[in-house]
């Protein structure tokens, strides 16, 4: 084993089991040549297992189904807290995660400030694509996707049952970040919004 391969398991084995790591976490410890050959050892040995090209995990170990690996949505949160850049759900995902639809997407969709990429873990594929920075600029995170998921509904497509679900989801969200948002949305988004702060 090589210098930087023991310091990189070393590294790996102090940091909580389920933490995604990348090639440049280990940059202070060897030249990139020598860090990807080190993880791809560490991952032959077993210690840790490819999420997707250029990603690692060692796994949590659950008794009852064994291995669990990062969800696609932590993997799309890494990638942005590594490169520094915001990232906004959009389309069905969006839809999803705030309950407006029971259909899982395989493919989540991301608005962001960084480079349009696409990004394969397992049977699941994260889309990030690039917008301009207006559509970035919401504060609130559950004002900034109630907006992206209204845009996928469409004009007039939203349900009664769906604004009153809209409404309280977003009373959860800090008034100030609410008022802020509302203003940057379209005119039909804003007065859907809206019935959240009449309603309160």
């Amino acid at each position: 084993m090589t210098d930087t391969e023991s310091n990189i398991s070393k590294s790996i084995q102090s940091k909580p089991k389920g933490t995604l790591l990348f090639p440049d976490d280990f940059s202070h410890l060897g030249t990139p040549a020598a860090i990807r050959k080190a993880l791809q050892r560490l991952r032959e040995k077993g210690l840790i297992k490819s999420v997707t090209h250029g990603i690692y995990v060692r796994p949590i170990i659950s008794e009852l189904i064994g291995e669990v690996m990062p969800t696609a949505e932590e993997v799309a949160q890494g990638i942005a807290n590594r490169d520094k850049i915001k990232i906004v759900p959009t389309g069905a995902y969006a839809l999803n995660t705030l309950g407006l639809s029971t259909q899982v997407p395989l493919n989540l969709v991301f608005l962001t400030d960084g480079a349009a990429r696409t990004v394969k873990v397992g049977k699941r594929t994260i889309k990030f694509k690039r917008t301009t920075p207006k559509n970035l600029l919401a504060k609130g995170k559950i004002s900034a996707m109630v907006i992206q998921a209204l845009r996928e509904l469409g004009k007039d497509k939203a349900t009664l049952n769906e604004i009153n679900k809209i409404a309280a989801l977003l009373k959860q969200e800090d008034i100030k970040h609410l008022e802020h948002d509302i203003s940057l949305a379209p005119a039909w988004i804003k007065e859907i919004m809206k019935q959240a702060i009449e309603k309160n």
